[in-house]
């Protein structure tokens, strides 16, 4: 997507850029907002193509979006995985508007971290605490991503909302097993809210309005 000046990395490993330190607040943090200054959002593999094939797919990238729209206000980096790209097409370009210049990984493995360069990107240049995921497949891509970084001693929390699959009994044997290795499994306002840490956080009216303009349609 030239016109959205995305960095698609491939082959070398690229810089990945500084993150942009997140708001002072005058307020003693939580356990959560305190880990803000290590903190990345990975939106694994939010193709197109796989949005088509798991049911709920426009709700799963409507809460992508709002997650990465969130980060955004708080000054957290987000990256972007796409998984074999040049077969699979891009990420959603709704997705990579909300996030001009965030880097974009193209993998053919379905952990991003057993993918040296994301590897080298997340754990060696940026040395990331904890890793915010958010994306497809629950089963494969963002299970196995997350035992990887558990094992290399991330935290990790699952965006719940923003997370699909084609199976739903496949997810929750996955998400189950998750949680048992010490994956953190929270709806993605729940998470926020608790990197806000306070209505006093300069953030707090502009991601309210986020909250109401992501909101589920009403029924009709």
């Amino acid at each position: 997507m030239p016109a959205l000046s995305k960095q698609r990395f491939s082959g070398a490993k690229k810089h990945f850029p500084a993150p942009t330190p997140p708001p002072t607040v005058a307020r003693k943090a939580t356990a959560l907002s305190e880990a803000t200054a290590t903190t990345l959002l990975l939106a694994v593999d939010l193709q197109p193509a796989f949005l088509a094939a798991i049911p709920g797919g426009e709700r799963t990238l409507r809460r992508a979006a709002f997650a990465v729209s969130a980060a955004q206000g708080l000054g957290l980096p987000v990256a972007f995985t796409e998984q074999v790209p040049a077969k699979l097409g891009p990420t959603a370009p709704s997705l990579l508007a909300l996030a001009p210049g965030a880097p974009v990984f193209a993998k053919e493995t379905f952990s991003a971290l057993a993918d040296e360069i994301i590897r080298g990107a997340l754990l060696e240049e940026r040395r990331i605490g904890h890793l915010l995921l958010c994306g497809i497949e629950t089963p494969i891509c963002i299970h196995q991503t997350a035992l990887d970084a558990r094992r290399a001693g991330i935290e990790v929390t699952l965006l719940s909302d923003a997370i699909g699959a084609r199976r739903t009994e496949d997810a929750e044997a996955c998400l189950e097993a998750l949680r048992s290795a010490g994956v953190h499994v929270m709806p993605s306002e729940t998470v926020f809210y608790s990197l806000l840490g306070s209505a006093r956080h300069p953030f707090f009216r502009d991601f309210t309005k986020l909250v109401k303009a992501h909101a589920e349609p009403a029924a009709t």
